[in-house]
């Protein structure tokens, strides 16, 4: 069997899992908060036909090996964090990061997760909450009379109490951030999950300690860039092409060499 056959299906089969995270991105470029992936590939072995060193019979010296390659393999698919576009949607429990951080939420089955997705709600209980009812941490509960919510820039959250005319200093948003962001787990639902990789989360107040401040009434959009994308499909479609024509040209050698008899 011609190597080229075994080569170019590895080809066809990165393109294939391409065009799936291409097709991921393109689905969530209205989602709140996504990150773009990107895949990357190595080659594969090699064999060596020939070695380059000491001089043959004729004192002929190879100055470099005859290798051939074996194909290429995806190795990894990497979020891209950087900064999606600020949209104002003049909520006041809309909340988007601009620099670097993640909001903490805490799961139902009480574990902690991390999300750029600032779109909050109430609960029934006056919690901010996500719009999967995971609570923001720290917990912070909103009066049933504040007729106003003000949230600064540094995470300051105040209230206006009805009938009165100064506001109430209520709580403080805190921030995360991770000295590997891009190794976080994708759990959906627009959370991460930290792991040994990611690094423990380094908590501390938006705006200090290298963390991004919060803008409120803002919601930040996904950074996928749909022209890039589009570009990448097709760049995707006509190398998966190329690799089943050079799959097809292989088995119309080898046709040639079976038929030579005949």
């Amino acid at each position: 069997m011609m190597r080229g056959m075994y080569s170019s299906a590895t080809g066809m089969y990165a393109q294939e899992l391409y065009i799936d995270m291409i097709a991921n991105n393109l689905a969530n470029v209205n989602t709140s908060g996504f990150k773009k992936s990107r895949i990357e590939f190595q080659d594969l072995l090699y064999e060596t036909l020939r070695n380059a060193g000491p001089p043959n019979s004729q004192g002929v010296v190879s100055p470099i090996e005859l290798q051939i390659g074996h194909g290429t393999r995806p190795v990894a698919v990497q979020k891209l964090f950087n900064q999606g576009t600020l949209v104002n949607t003049y909520n006041p429990l809309d909340l988007a990061v601009k620099g670097d951080g993640f909001f903490q939420v805490t799961q139902v089955d009480g574990t902690m997760a991390y999300t750029r997705d600032g779109s909050f709600k109430l609960s029934a209980e006056g919690k901010i909450v996500t719009s999967d009812g995971y609570t923001l941490e720290p917990e912070l509960i909103i009066p049933q009379d504040a007729t106003e919510v003000s949230i600064s820039a540094d995470g300051t959250v105040s209230v206006l109490m009805q009938g009165e005319n100064s506001s109430e200093e209520i709580g403080q948003i805190e921030l995360v951030r991770f000295i590997n962001p891009a190794a976080l787990t994708n759990m959906g639902q627009n959370v991460f999950r930290a792991n040994e990789n990611s690094g423990d989360p380094i908590i501390g107040t938006p705006g200090l300690e290298g963390l991004g401040t919060l803008e409120q009434g803002y919601v930040e959009q996904s950074n996928v860039e749909v022209v890039e994308e589009m570009v990448n499909m097709i760049a995707a479609q006509r190398a998966y092409e190329i690799n089943s024509k050079a799959i097809r040209t292989a088995h119309d050698m080898l046709s040639i060499a079976n038929n030579l008899v005949r």
